[in-house]
């Protein structure tokens, strides 16, 4: 898609995502990671403009959120893969990063052993799995963190791709694959913590993960990170390589039959998508102070694709809002209305795909083209992008 010729307004660019839109995107980032940290630490306690450090960690997890959704987004949206097993991805960055968490509490544990974790303490283990070594240093740590949700992604892509595997069935599949792992995950020998995972985690890289500089510090490492990764995704969308994917998404046969080679675009938008899921596990994991095999159950998957799906696929910055929305209206609802919550969900999704069938972004987009059309004439077109497929 090439947008060096569009002319639109900032507002305009914004809801399109368009590379002005980007900007202005990148700038709204920009600004938190300066605004929030002060009115946290300079902001008197009784002012309405404080943060408090709890919405702080809050906030930095909505934003590891929100790199997980513009990862589905950047297979979904583009590409046409539809994953209900992103989720996966997620937890594996998210247990590389607990690991690490656990090997620098020492002997603060509650059975004082520098060595073994306290859970290994309690089933009785006496040394370290092979596959702990290591992480007990923080680039090891990050390096996993990319690794092994690249190198799962890879493989199963690798396979499914070259198979063909599409549509609804290649979906079914990676639910299966994040449901084996969530059981896996919950035996107690496999050596990361079983039903109860990793947690009470003391620092990272030396500093108290409770006190208010190390929690503005993963905020703003959050904000960072959400940035270049919708620079990587908007860099891809754009490019030739962006093309052929939408062209793979519209129509898969007519593209490989004009010669490329589809699995393997395929495979590389999917391995990059699971590396930034990873990323947002490892970020999502300090802030919360837990990480357990529930993340890897297929309904935080299907959940990640309802984001996607209520901010707009195929935006990036839709993913982006959909994922925050969704998420503070979740920790809003739980209090508020915690039995009536996941039938609110539900709801939203029914009637996102009945109404908003391009989501907040998508139909902003179209709505305000149509306004446009009435003052100008019929000369203004609606983006290719948001148009029905």
């Amino acid at each position: 898609m090439d947008f060096s010729s569009t002319k639109k307004g900032p507002f305009v660019s914004l809801v399109t995502g368009l590379p002005g839109g980007g900007k202005t995107f990148l700038g709204i980032l920009l600004v938190a990671a300066l605004l929030v940290p002060l009115s946290n630490l300079l902001v008197p306690e009784s002012s309405f403009f404080h943060v408090p450090t709890y919405m702080v960690s809050l906030l930095g997890k909505y934003l590891s959120f929100a790199l997980l959704a513009l990862s589905v987004d950047l297979i979904w949206g583009y590409c046409g893969i539809l994953s209900l097993g992103h989720g996966a991805f997620f937890a594996l960055g998210g247990y590389a990063m607990g690991m690490y968490l656990m090997r620098q509490i020492g002997d603060r544990g509650v059975y004082g052993n520098p060595d073994l974790p306290d859970f290994m303490v309690f089933l009785n283990w006496t040394e370290l799995p092979w596959y702990w070594t290591g992480f007990d240093m923080f680039p090891v740590a990050m390096t996993m963190v990319i690794l092994v949700p690249g190198i799962l992604a890879f493989i199963f892509g690798w396979f499914a791709f070259r198979a063909r595997v599409t549509g609804v069935y290649l979906s079914i599949i990676t639910q299966a694959m994040t449901y084996a792992l969530m059981l896996a995950f919950f035996r107690n020998d496999m050596g990361f913590g079983g039903n109860n995972g990793l947690t009470d985690f003391k620092e990272i890289l030396g500093f108290d993960l409770q006190s208010d500089g190390t929690r503005l510090g993963l905020f703003v490492c959050s904000v960072i990170a959400l940035a270049f990764g919708y620079l990587i995704s908007s860099f891809i969308t754009q490019s030739k390589l962006g093309r052929v994917l939408i062209a793979i998404r519209d129509a898969e046969s007519r593209t490989r039959f004009s010669g490329y080679r589809v699995e393997y675009y395929k495979l590389f938008v999917f391995v990059v998508s699971a590396v930034l899921a990873g990323i947002a596990g490892a970020l999502y994991v300090p802030q919360v102070g837990i990480i357990n095999p529930s993340e890897f159950s297929p309904a935080q998957s299907i959940e990640v694709v309802i984001w996607v799906a209520v901010g707009g696929r195929g935006t990036l910055w839709g993913a982006v809002l959909g994922a925050m929305l969704v998420n503070w209206g979740k920790s809003y609802f739980t209090g508020a209305l915690p039995e009536a919550w996941l039938y609110m969900l539900g709801g939203l999704f029914v009637f996102t795909t009945l109404f908003l069938p391009k989501g907040i972004v998508g139909t902003s987009a179209i709505w305000i083209e149509k306004i446009k059309n009435r003052q100008t004439g019929p000369a203004s077109t609606i983006p290719a992008y948001v148009k029905e497929e």
